[in-house]
């Protein structure tokens, strides 16, 4: 058997989707500051308007830490994984319409397509279903 058909495209997903948000986490909790001119300006007077953003900012990095560590663990229930990644998901959905386009729009797209890629990998629906009755 080649090393590529032992490769599981769930791990391939989560790991790459888990190292993305190590950087970004662990950003956001450093240094929220520097995020700062990523969100809109609208979005960060209604934010203010509750808490200070640099708090949002650090609340937005523990929940990525979150993703992380359900992405990373193999023995966290799959549950718990699945949740990540649908969160994952409707924080790039979010990202998308909130922030608009703009000149790093495309690798919002493809996040977008692995964190609900791997929601769909996930989701136990597709159990029990023989290969060749999926879509391909």
């Amino acid at each position: 058997m080649l090393f590529s058909q032992k490769i599981k495209p769930e791990w391939v997903l989560r790991i790459m989707l888990g190292v993305m948000y190590i950087y970004s986490g662990f950003g956001l909790l450093a240094n929220p500051d520097e995020w700062l001119g990523f969100a809109p300006q609208w979005f960060v007077r209604g934010v203010e308007a509750i808490m200070p953003f640099s708090s949002y900012l650090r609340f937005q990095g523990f929940i990525e830490i979150f993703f992380v560590i359900a992405f990373f663990v193999p023995f966290i229930p799959k549950k718990y994984t699945r949740v990540a990644a649908l969160l994952s998901t409707l924080e790039i959905v979010g990202i998308l319409v909130l922030g608009g386009i703009d000149v790093i729009t495309f690798r919002d797209i493809g996040l977008l397509g692995a964190s609900f890629t791997l929601f769909l990998l996930l989701n136990n629906r597709n159990e029990g279903i023989k290969k060749s009755e999926l879509i391909v």
